[in-house]
Parts: structure tokens; C-alpha cells; sequence
């Protein structure tokens, strides 16, 4: 019976560990060391610029193509 005592504690100190998880993130500085290591993984990374105005034509060919119900036919 001790056990469950005991992972019901441990549940409960997971809970509150969430719940104040924005609280400890500003406290210890995390947030801070979030974006500097996301901005170092990211540094290599390059965006690249595509045909926007051939993809944008293969869409609206699509979507003219796609079946339409008219509301009239409806009834």
C-alpha cells in the first residue's frame, strides 16, 4: 500500500511541476537559453526561394478543376 502513496506523490509533484513550468523557465533563465540554442541549430539553415508565381498557377489549375455543386442543383 506504501507504493501507491508514493506514485500518487510522485504524480502530484509532476502536475505542479507542469502547472508552474513557466514560473521555473523565467526563475532559473531557460527561456533565455532556449532561442540561443535554437538559433545556433538553425544558423547553417537557409531559406530557399522557389517558383512562388508557377506554384501558385498549379493551384488555382487545381482547384479549377475540382467538382462544384452548384446551390441551385441541391435541390
Amino acid at each position: 500500500m506504501g507504493w501507491i502513496y508514493a506514485l500518487l506523490l510522485a504524480g502530484a509533484v509532476v502536475v505542479l511541476a507542469v502547472a508552474e513550468w513557466p514560473r521555473l523557465a523565467a526563475r532559473f533563465g531557460l527561456e533565455e537559453r532556449l532561442p540561443r540554442a535554437r538559433r545556433r541549430r538553425r544558423s547553417h539553415l537557409q531559406l530557399v526561394q522557389s517558383e512562388s508565381e508557377e506554384f501558385a498557377a498549379s493551384v488555382e489549375r487545381d482547384l479549377q478543376r475540382l467538382p462544384t455543386i452548384d446551390e441551385r442543383d441541391r435541390s
